[in-house]
């Protein structure tokens, strides 16, 4: 680390509880990787060369106590780098970090696990690891192994565990932890449903208690389920700060392929350019059953979402998707053409297809957003485009019953 490179956990800076000023991290990529020991005595000298690989590009930012910030980028972004610099698995080339409190990261779960021995004796072993003194770790035993349900492969050794039970212990383990700040990576990309939501549950705890969380993810629908702020980072540099909802949106035009920052000779991220692509979102609204565009609605009167796409490439069954939000960012229904209508057909360049997702309106009166999407047939969300809230619809009339939906419904009583 150089002179001006510093990381002090429990420093004071200011009000914040993580304060990132000016850091930068490069990693070094020989031309010439050995293989065998021959290799290297044979070609002392081939290594002399190498690419530099700047993955965070002086980054700056202050996180409050309390606040659930959330990172996002494509992938080699920096993203992770970050994370890993500010919990001392890099060293950083320069700049300054502070962390107040006590540091946790959800990193890498499960690094320091021996799969030689059995859930019992890792669990109490990486508990003291992670800070906790022998007592607390024995304390706080039944709780772990209850919030991972492995209460019946105690005395297995974990090489005999599957990835998702060793995610599973790691989290569980990690999360009794008494930190302040709380580093997440992407820890619950592996993990069935209902581990997850348990986790989301977790995370809403830790939220609630005041901890400062800094969470790294792709999922931009957890990103505005948590997150009180965002930034979005494209090849090791900062390309904005923001509200979720505008951070989201602007990660969706970067990853979809509707914008490219360049790098300018400053090293600022500023300029876009139009990158071409399969299909575009031109136009999305509402409209009635005679086919007129609406931008208001009486609740029970049958409409449609609709978008229009034109097609710069040959495509075949592309999957055409609708997102409808409420006025507070909460999605009331999402559906797409692969889940009801099947396969989409053929579709020439310079084309204009015009999509209609038809619907009983059974939404309770308030303000409601449309976003339509479309995507290449496959497995995965290969997303070819998306606008974020492109139409909004209001709902007037009927009872508002504090639900989402007024559903057709009705009650029978019977006496006994």
């Amino acid at each position: 680390m150089s002179p001006t490179a510093e990381t002090r956990l429990g420093a004071r800076a200011g009000d914040s509880a993580v304060s990132v000023v000016n850091v930068s991290k490069a990693f070094k990529l020989p031309h010439q990787q050995y293989h065998t020991l021959k290799e290297r005595v044979l070609h002392p000298f081939r290594t002399s060369t190498y690419d530099l690989l700047q993955a965070v590009d002086h980054i700056s930012v202050d996180i409050a106590p309390g606040e659930f910030f959330g990172i996002v980028g494509r992938n080699g972004s920096g993203k992770s780098t970050l994370l890993k610099c500010l919990a001392g698995i890099y060293a950083i080339d320069s700049g300054e970090m502070h962390v107040e409190g006590r540091l946790s990261p959800f990193i890498e779960l499960g690094v320091g696990f021996n799969p030689e021995l059995t859930a019992r004796d890792n669990v109490i072993i990486n508990a003291i690891m992670l800070g906790l003194t022998r007592k607390q770790a024995r304390e706080r035993f039944a709780r772990i192994v209850e919030f991972a349900e492995l209460e019946d492969f105690l005395d297995l050794r974990l090489k005999n565990y599957s990835s998702g039970m060793t995610v599973r212990l790691a989290f569980s383990v990690a999360i009794q932890v008494d930190a302040d700040v709380l580093l997440i990576d992407e820890v619950l990309a592996v993990g069935d449903a209902s581990f997850q939501q348990k986790c989301f549950d977790e995370f809403t705890r830790l939220k609630a208690e005041g901890r400062t969380i800094m969470f790294v993810t792709h999922d931009m629908a957890s990103v505005q389920r948590f997150c009180d702020r965002v930034m979005l980072i494209e090849k090791g540099h900062v390309v904005e700060i923001g509200d979720p909802e505008a951070i989201a949106r602007r990660y969706n035009e970067l990853n979809f392929g509707r914008t490219v920052h360049e790098l300018q000779a400053d090293g600022s991220v500023h300029e876009e350019r139009p990158l071409p692509r399969e299909a575009e979102i031109v136009d999305g609204w509402f409209e009635d059953l005679e086919g007129q565009r609406i931008a208001a609605v009486a609740h029970g009167d049958p409409c449609a979402a609709c978008l229009e796409v034109r097609f710069e490439q040959d495509i075949d069954d592309p999957i055409f998707g609708v997102t409808i939000r409420n006025d507070v960012g909460h999605t009331v229904f999402a559906t797409s053409t692969d889940l009801e209508h099947g396969p989409t057909g053929h579709f020439r360049a310079g084309e204009t297809a015009v999509v209609r997702m038809r619907f009983e309106n059974w939404l309770t009166p308030t303000r409601y957003s449309l976003t339509p999407s479309i995507a290449r047939n496959g497995p995965g969300e290969d997303a070819i485009d998306v606008r974020t809230d492109v139409a909004d619809l209001l709902v007037h009339g009927g009872h508002f019953t504090g639900g989402v939906v007024n559903m057709p419904h009705g009650f029978e009583l019977e006496h006994r």
